[in-house]
Parts: C-alpha cells; sequence; structure tokens
C-alpha cells in the first residue's frame, strides 16, 4: 500500500521561509515523478512543481518560480520543498503527489497517489 507523508508545514511570517518534506513508502520511488500541489480555501488545488526520476528534472509554476525549489533523495524516498520568500498568498494545505511515468505532469488528474497535506499559514 502506497503512503505519502508530508510534514514540514507551519505558521511564518511574510519573506520567511519553510522546507516541507514528503516520505514516500510502498512504492519504487526512484521510479516515480513526484510533485506538490497546494489548496487554498475556497479554490481549486493548483501545481507548485514537479520532479521527474528521470534525470531529476523540475518544473515550476509561474507563482513560485524563483522562490521555491523541488528536490528529492531517493535513498531516503523523500521529496523535499524548500519554500523561500514566502508571501501570504502562498497559504494553503500543501500535497504532495506521485505518478508513474517520467513525463513532467501538471495536472492533478495525471497523479496516482497523493498525501494527506500539510498546512502553510504565512502571515503579513
Amino acid at each position: 500500500q502506497v503512503h505519502l507523508v508530508e510534514s514540514g508545514g507551519g505558521l511564518v511570517q511574510a519573506g520567511g521561509s519553510l522546507r516541507l518534506s514528503c516520505e514516500a513508502s510502498g512504492l519504487t520511488f526512484s521510479r516515480y515523478t513526484v510533485g506538490w500541489f497546494r489548496q487554498a480555501p475556497g479554490k481549486e488545488r493548483e501545481f507548485v512543481t514537479v520532479i521527474s526520476w528521470i534525470g531529476g528534472n523540475t518544473y515550476y509554476a509561474d507563482s513560485v518560480k524563483g522562490r521555491f525549489t523541488s528536490s528529492r533523495d531517493n535513498a531516503k524516498n523523500t521529496l523535499y520543498l524548500q519554500m523561500n520568500s514566502l508571501k501570504p498568498e502562498d497559504t494553503a494545505v500543501y500535497y504532495c503527489a506521485a505518478r508513474s511515468g517520467g513525463a513532467l505532469q501538471t495536472l492533478t488528474s495525471e497523479f496516482n497517489y497523493w498525501g494527506q497535506g500539510t498546512q502553510v499559514t504565512v502571515s503579513s
């Protein structure tokens, strides 16, 4: 059974930083493309970033480009999201997700497995 467990969320002031982690189990993590999505209250879940298992290629939403960095440690079955220069509009529940295949997909429907999410709140 596949499990994705996020951690690292919390409350931070605008301009601050947080590092999220997502630990995976029940799948061959190194063969999955993984990503982060977020969902703010009253809004649809949106793409943040994706990192492929092939060469570790990454792709970011324009709204976070230059501020967020995703990385993966296949030996630890863990995905990370370093978030810097946080803004109040980054406030959301952040979810990690995994999909088989190497394509850098950005649609929620393309991902097979999801974590339960971790809350990130940025105060102004």
